[in-house]
């Protein structure tokens, strides 16, 4: 397999335009593939889909949901086609890149439990701690412990399912497994996001995740840039679609 023919599905949670083409095109640059490689299935477009949408790829990528919640299937129609896709994706092996809303999904696919909070969650640039096992992954080998990340989420996991092997957390909660015996990894934080796309989402999100002008200003002024974090995109197409 080379790199200008790999063919990837984007399973994509997104409403707002702009923030759709942007995370598609982000996906693209830090996979270092053309987008015309990644295939999206947005969810607000097509909400009810069965889970072999999959076949015929190479990998599943799963982006984040500004404009969703995974606790409430009732409202966002789409969270048990998603919750099917990720277990017909371990079950047969796809390789697997989840973020955010993926990463919760996955928790739930897999018979975990996903807590919500309204105010104090983690939001801007973090530092993301690793296990052991991240030590010796195929994704993280070569990523050390410390390093920032971006992330913004509600919605957050502080235990995992049996199965699936952690690899990363902060002091509020987890935040990167792999899947046991699968090419299946998910991350609460957003290695395809960086500093110049939070700014940009935030602007349009800022008032359903800051409080006022004040936190909104402070949040973008503590923003670094995550090039270790973008390295495991690039590292799960090196490592794994090209072994």
């Amino acid at each position: 397999m080379q790199r200008k023919d790999l063919k990837i599905l984007l399973l994509q949670i997104r409403d707002d335009q702009k923030v759709r083409d942007e995370e598609h095109q982000s996906f693209a640059r830090y996979s270092n593939l053309n987008p015309e490689q990644i295939h999206v299935h947005n969810v607000f477009d097509k909400p009810n889909f069965q889970p072999d949408i999959v076949d015929g790829f190479d990998a599943l990528y799963v982006g984040g949901a500004s404009e969703a919640n995974v606790l409430l299937p009732n409202k966002y129609i789409f969270v048990e086609d998603c919750l099917e896709l990720i277990r017909y994706a371990a079950d047969r092996n796809v390789p697997t890149f989840a973020s955010c809303f993926g990463f919760q999904l996955a928790i739930l696919a897999f018979g975990g439990t996903i807590l919500s909070r309204e105010t104090d969650y983690e939001m801007g640039s973090i530092p993301i701690t690793l296990t052991n096992l991240a030590n010796v992954d195929k994704v993280y080998k070569g990523i050390k412990s410390g390093f920032s990340a971006l992330s913004i989420h509600r919605q957050y996991a502080v235990e995992l399912p049996s199965k699936l092997d952690l690899l990363a957390y902060t002091a509020n909660c987890l935040h990167s497994f792999k899947v046991r015996d699968k090419d299946m990894w998910a991350f609460q934080f957003h290695p395809e996001v960086d500093r110049a796309t939070v700014f940009k989402r935030l602007e349009i999100y800022k008032e359903k995740y800051t409080e006022n002008e004040q936190h909104f200003q402070s949040v973008l002024d503590s923003l670094v840039e995550t090039p270790e974090s973008h390295q495991l995109m690039a590292n799960f197409v090196d490592r794994v679609l090209l072994r």
